[in-house]
């Protein structure tokens, strides 16, 4: 039968509880996930579906059906992040997936660009998603945003214990302290995850949180700063996840794992920024990898610019921003940046001042403080003149983006 008699049969709608089975059975073809996957994540029969509900009931799922069968779909989570001190409304996009026969027909681009329909209809003027084809999302807009490093430490390159005035504990991982101590991290850091109860379950989702183990740091005043989600095994210290709110945090947090050196011949782990930890060793000959992680995309220029924290300076240039976008339409078009006799940003319609040709990709890494506009300046992601490159150099807040969780 040939294209375009199938997509004639085809019908594109919500997908809701009532397709939840042939939603999981879509993810589990097109990622691969087995029985015996489930089970080393410690589900049992038909928890995966149950816990699937909750999802399917709370995001935007649409998809392509033939026959009252699904065959193409996309899920839109409704998330917060922090972008600069500021938290914004985020859709994130998963579940992606297309039976192969119905490959190549044009029905996974029809999805996303009403997927940023909806996005954009929602509020949420940014999206996220985790990238199995990085060159396949790049063509639909997104762009990375951030980086994923592993390590690892032979025992005697841990770092030794040195004093400090608090302590820790061990707790379960779904202590209050672990969740509030993220959520006091993620409300400080530009990129990271607001996490609810919704987030909280998919960071575990592939996990088995019960073999998990949190110890968190406390201050003098008996205040959480920091933890490290982590198991040991096979003579190996695990290291899922670090995060602290200040050095002391930092050093308490490594006293407890020096305090493992005659237990474990390494240790394995992963940080979710581009700051190596080699330099903060005293031995930094450590075997570190750097990959990239999450993609973000704007899925709204123009709200996004006008709430956008841009840093306030003494003196400015105006310019605007023509933008490319071939998936979102509604984003081609001029971008003026000004500030107003209050001396705040406004964003205008009219070209005022030097341009800025910029695509959708390098506009949404550089706002994200990814890549500076003068690397993407040198390497012609972005044209214009030099001037405006250091407005906006002055004006864009540099701190790169954080962001560790999986959806």
């Amino acid at each position: 039968m040939e294209t375009n008699t199938i997509r004639e049969r085809l019908i594109l709608k919500p997908v809701g509880l009532e397709y939840l089975d042939q939603f999981n059975q879509l993810l589990r073809y097109v990622f691969q996930v087995t029985n015996s996957d489930l089970l080393e994540s410690g589900y049992e029969d038909g928890e995966i579906t149950k816990a699937k509900r909750p999802i399917l009931k709370n995001a935007n799922v649409i998809g392509w059906f033939n026959d009252d069968q699904l065959i193409s779909q996309l899920c839109i989570y409704p998330c917060e992040v922090n972008i600069h001190g500021k938290i914004f409304s985020m859709g994130g996009l998963t579940g992606v997936g297309t039976y192969p026969e119905y490959s190549n027909m044009g029905l996974m681009n029809d999805l996303i660009k009403k997927g940023l329909e909806m996005m954009r209809d929602n509020g949420q003027w940014i999206s996220y998603l985790y990238p199995y084809s990085i060159p396949y999302y790049r063509r639909k807009g997104w762009e990375i945003i951030s980086d994923h490093l592993t390590f690892e430490l032979k025992d005697n390159q841990i770092p030794k214990s040195r004093p400090v005035n608090g302590y820790v504990e061990r707790l379960a991982v779904t202590e209050q302290d672990v969740i509030d101590v993220y959520d006091k991290f993620a409300r400080s850091t530009h990129g990271a995850l607001i996490r609810h109860k919704l987030e909280w379950e998919e960071y575990w989702r592939w996990e088995n949180e019960e073999e998990r183990i949190a110890v968190v740091y406390y201050d003098e005043h008996d205040n959480p700063r920091g933890y490290i989600l982590y198991w040991i095994s096979e003579d190996i210290f695990h290291i899922k996840d670090i995060i602290y709110l200040d050095q002391e945090a930092r050093k308490g947090l490594w006293n407890f794992v020096y305090a493992h050196y005659s237990m474990v011949d390494k240790v394995e782990g992963n940080i979710y920024n581009n700051e190596p930890i080699h330099f903060l060793l005293d031995d930094g000959q450590i075997n570190e990898t750097l990959e990239p992680y999450y993609m973000a995309r704007i899925v709204d220029v123009e709200s996004f610019l006008k709430n956008y924290p841009f840093k306030e300076v003494n003196s400015f240039e105006p310019f605007h921003f023509i933008v490319s976008d071939p998936h979102a339409q509604w984003n081609e078009g001029t971008f003026s940046i000004i500030r107003n006799d209050n001396g705040k940003f406004q964003i205008m319609p009219e070209k005022i001042g030097k341009v800025v040709n910029i695509d959708i990709q390098t506009l949404t890494t550089m706002l994200m403080s990814y890549r500076t506009p003068t690397y993407l300046h040198k390497i012609e992601r972005l044209n214009t003149d030099e001037e405006t490159i250091r407005t906006l150099e002055q004006i864009i807040p540099r701190e790169q983006p954080y962001f560790s969780d999986y959806f």
